[in-house]
């Protein structure tokens, strides 16, 4: 992003944007900084090969901004990191991988279908939730035939919040309101709810920080979010998307290192809540990485930075 590296030029930096693609003639490049700022979210539009740059920059030694590959590759496998958050005691809702198109006969409805391994809600739209057995069975049929492997999970009607990491910091959360969303529309952040600028579903599902929380509530948000990140070995800056049920119980839907930090995006947007600028979050980001200790979370749980308000 032109930002940071004008952000970093201006502090009298030497920046060059580093193109990472198929071949390793980039290496030198970047073997011969002192940090680099890894923005990579894959190859060729395959998101998986962000795993692999994440690695190759581990192996040169060279510090680099956000999580390392093994939290990475983790995050990027739905059914992986709902199996891992289960083991740690992070409450997820629901889950299966069908085999052979088969689910289990119990399976609670409403259900969401989505890819297994892709990321930025690709793969997700109206369609997504289904509340029969025959339109889940249809759904998984359609999207097995456009991905490898599909997930499905139990539909969380509620709340649907965000909470940002950075360091040790938990920065103020953000809530989605979907009071917008046209009539028939499930209240969900579908592929064109988070890319078709101006679209129904984006005008339908906007951003409220901070979210309007009571304090015991955010609490526990705060609680199953943390445990999350800490559980991917999360490090740098990540968010972490929850849904809140009916009895206030949150349930963590995604863990997202690396997230977008363009200066409108939704962590740039948390860390304003806080009295942070673009550029204080950018710098922090930096500093995290100068003194990374892979692989390694925060002894203590992260503070909250700012008291949730009262509904």
């Amino acid at each position: 992003m032109n930002q940071i590296g004008d952000l970093l030029r201006g502090r009298g930096h030497r920046v060059a944007r580093v193109p990472v693609h198929h071949g390793l003639n980039w290496l030198p490049r970047v073997r011969r900084a002192h940090l680099v700022f890894n923005l990579c979210e894959g190859i060729g539009a395959v998101s998986r090969y962000e795993t692999f740059v994440a690695g190759t920059l581990e192996l040169t030694g060279v510090p680099f901004t956000g999580a390392g590959a093994w939290t990475i590759t983790i995050c990027h496998d739905k059914p992986v990191v709902n199996a891992l958050l289960q083991s740690a005691g992070v409450p997820v809702p629901r889950w299966c991988v069908p085999t052979s198109e088969r689910l289990p006969a119990d399976f609670p409805l409403p259900a969401i279908v989505k890819p297994a391994a892709e990321d930025a809600s690709v793969g997700i739209d109206q369609s997504s939730v289904v509340t029969t057995r025959r339109a889940l069975r249809a759904r998984v049929a359609q999207l097995s035939m456009q991905y490898d492997r599909v997930m499905v999970q139990h539909y969380i009607a509620g709340r649907e919040i965000a909470v940002g990491i950075v360091g040790d910091h938990v920065l103020p959360m953000s809530e989605i309101d979907f009071s917008r969303m046209p009539p028939g529309h499930w209240p969900i952040l579908s592929f064109a709810a988070k890319w078709t600028a101006g679209c129904a579903e984006d005008e339908g599902s906007q951003p409220v920080c901070p979210a309007k929380l009571h304090p015991a509530l955010a609490r526990r948000i705060q609680v199953a979010a943390v445990d999350a990140w800490r559980a991917v070995r999360g490090y740098s800056y990540g968010r972490v998307d929850l849904r809140v049920d009916a009895k206030g119980q949150p349930w963590v839907l995604e863990v997202n290192p690396n997230p977008d930090i363009s200066d409108d995006a939704g962590l740039s947007r948390m860390a304003q809540a806080t009295g942070l600028s673009y550029d204080d979050l950018v710098l922090r980001i930096v500093e995290l990485a100068l003194r990374a200790d892979r692989g390694l979370v925060p002894a203590e749980q992260p503070d909250v930075a700012l008291e949730a308000r009262t509904a």
